[in-house]
């Protein structure tokens, strides 16, 4: 049984992985509406966040989520700032719970330093030893070299023969528990 309550905050030497507060509205707003950062998503109408208020509803829902013990959502901080510059979660878990899909977003200012690699292999430590999940699946764009270069780099392969229903630009990485251990 999964439970997210109370909030596993994560830490490492650099980072910090916090719950994602009201007060981070305008980060999430930026994060979810930044053309740069948003270049290969494509999200329904009805999922795009436009303005605080969406952005409000966003987080509001993903705590949500975490209280219905649905999906996690962790801002990403550094260690000693406690301003998000991304945002990792871990959410469409399969029926079984055994399977789980990783999501992230990073300010670009902040790209390209490491800082989504060590945020990922938290979150990857988190879901494997505590959620005791078999499997990690990530949903990139074909052309985010970036995205496919970070799951590469943290033991992802590309699933060549599974197709994203809902976006055919997307192609498909798993991590299972066994090549994590080796």
């Amino acid at each position: 049984m999964m439970k997210f309550n109370p909030f596993p905050e994560l830490k490492s030497k650099r980072l910090f992985l916090r719950n994602i507060k009201e007060s981070d509205c305008d980060t999430i707003l930026f994060l979810r509406s930044d053309e740069t950062i948003n270049k290969f998503i494509q999200r329904p109408e009805h999922r795009r966040t436009r303005n605080k208020i969406d952005s409000i509803n966003f987080i509001k829902e993903l705590n949500d989520n975490i209280t219905n013990n649905k999906s996690i959502a962790w801002g990403i901080t550094l260690k000693n700032d406690p301003q998000i510059i991304g945002t990792i979660c871990l959410w469409n878990f399969s029926q079984n719970k055994k399977i789980a899909e990783v999501g992230y977003d990073l300010n670009p200012e902040f790209q390209k330093i490491g800082i989504m690699s060590a945020a990922l292999k938290m979150i990857l430590d988190f879901g494997f030893n505590e959620l005791k999940l078999n499997k990690i699946e990530a949903y990139t764009h074909h052309e985010n070299e970036s995205s496919k270069k970070l799951l590469v780099n943290n033991g992802f392969r590309q699933i060549k023969n599974k197709k994203d229903v809902d976006n055919e630009s997307n192609i498909i990485f798993e991590l299972e528990i066994y090549s994590q251990q080796h």
